[in-house]
């Protein structure tokens, strides 16, 4: 009856062309959040690549600064693991007795070093990470884009001045080149009868990276370990540990677990509490963002409560018939609850097709060009685009929550229908 109904051709053609028009505001508005969503997502995702290229999964310090037993520590971390949970495709492994464990994959000693970098013509502050030689697999320093990378580091001998790898934007700063010289200058020095000397150490260039990042590029630079323990007068000791995990997602878990092994004086921090900010900031963002473009499939709701109580003034008397012929008020009002639920269905079934359908497009032929100074901060000059099924899922919901709840009213006013009075009128 339903069917019938949306089928029927309308004495009031008005009435068509707002049930055409409500179809196509839910389809715009489900379109517009699935790719909105979905451009949102793929930027994040693009922003959590990046900082996870250079930041480790978890940190391991020590409250007391450095700590010696280097090996004996990394042991230990290398031997820790939990069961992974709160994702669905665990879940599905997990009954069928395959449940994957969350394990530490690698443990890279490190050193940080606060300092001054000066080329003479001009100074620059950074941060220093002292790495060791065979950790390439497991950190991140970048794309070289001159000199060299972590082979500079494998065959610094100790004689000499050490090598050093500059972020891309540092190394505009300082105006050097691969291959020049600059001092490190460390303001905790010696001390001396004039006071506090701070301690100077040459470097040589020898290379220059970029991780596509202004933040990172304009702070940081990478030296061997031994350099920097060196420089720092710490022997064996070092300053903590970076940690890479199987599973980024379940950082926080395993950072209590690795916390809990080792004890005081250890502490930790995962990914997601260093960049709690930036994610919070991003995750409040795309709801924002949703909530203000479910108001289009709500403006659309409005035009489906419009067409329902034309259509019930139209079929006045046709209700009147069905209820005299035994018709219940439950009945009628589940017509009219179809009838809405049969335009919210079209809607967003077109809306989830043409959403997907431009992610797919805009995912593969890149179309979209973005400015060029928004391209040289991001490292992209395109939309990034990551649509998450889950995200699909969310939003065709919403849309037909909204929808059905604009068939109550409606529907409720014809289930009230009196069939006496609407034939004795008709």
């Amino acid at each position: 009856m339903a069917l019938r109904y949306l089928r029927a051709k309308r004495k009031q053609t008005f009435i068509s062309l707002i049930t055409f028009i409500s179809v196509a505001g839910v389809t715009v508005g489900v379109m517009a959040l699935i790719v909105v969503i979905a451009v949102m997502a793929g930027f994040e995702d693009h922003l959590r690549t990046k900082i996870l290229g250079i930041n480790s999964h978890i940190i391991v310090r020590n409250y007391y600064g450095s700590f010696g037993n280097v090996e004996s520590v990394r042991s230990d971390l290398k031997g820790i693991s939990k069961p992974s949970s709160g994702h669905f495709a665990d879940f599905v492994r997990g009954l069928r007795g395959k449940r994957p464990d969350v394990t530490v994959e690698a443990a890279v000693p490190i050193v940080y070093i606060q300092a001054l970098l000066s080329s003479g013509s001009a100074v620059s502050g950074a941060s220093i990470r002292g790495v060791e030689t065979g950790s390439r697999e497991f950190i991140n320093i970048g794309k070289i884009v001159a000199g060299a990378g972590f082979e500079a580091f494998r065959d610094y001998t100790g004689k000499g001045p050490p090598p050093i790898i500059l972020g891309q934007e540092l190394q505009r700063n300082l105006g050097v080149s691969t291959g020049q010289s600059i001092q490190v200058i460390l303001p905790s020095g010696t001390i001396t009868p004039v006071g506090m000397l701070p301690r100077i150490r040459t470097f040589h260039v020898a290379g220059v990276s970029t991780t596509g990042m202004y933040e990172f590029d304009a702070s940081l630079a990478f030296i061997p370990l031994t350099a920097a323990q060196k420089l720092l007068g710490l022997g064996d000791r070092v300053h903590g540990f970076e940690i890479k995990i199987s599973d980024i997602y379940a950082s926080a878990e395993l950072a209590e677990a690795i916390q809990n092994r080792l004890g005081f004086p250890f502490w930790t921090m995962d990914w997601q509490q260093m960049s709690r900010n930036l994610f919070s900031a991003l995750k409040l963002e795309r709801f924002a963002m949703f909530i203000i473009l479910t108001l289009i499939v709500l403006v659309a709701s409005f035009n489906i409560v419009s067409t329902l109580i034309m259509m019930v003034m139209e079929k006045h008397q046709d209700i009147a018939i069905l209820k005299a012929l035994g018709a219940t008020d439950r009945k009628i009002l589940r017509i009219f609850v179809y009838n809405g639920m049969f335009v919210g269905i079209i809607g967003t079934a077109l809306g989830v097709a043409g959403g997907v359908g431009l992610c797919a497009l805009l995912s593969r032929y890149k179309f979209i060009r973005l400015p060029k100074e928004v391209s040289q901060v991001y490292s992209f000059d395109t939309l990034p685009v990551l649509l998450y099924p889950a995200d699909v899922a969310i939003i065709a919901l919403s849309a037909l929550l909204i929808c059905f709840l604009a068939t109550i009213y409606p529907a409720r006013q014809a289930a009230k229908v009196n069939p006496s009075e609407a034939l004795r009128t008709g």
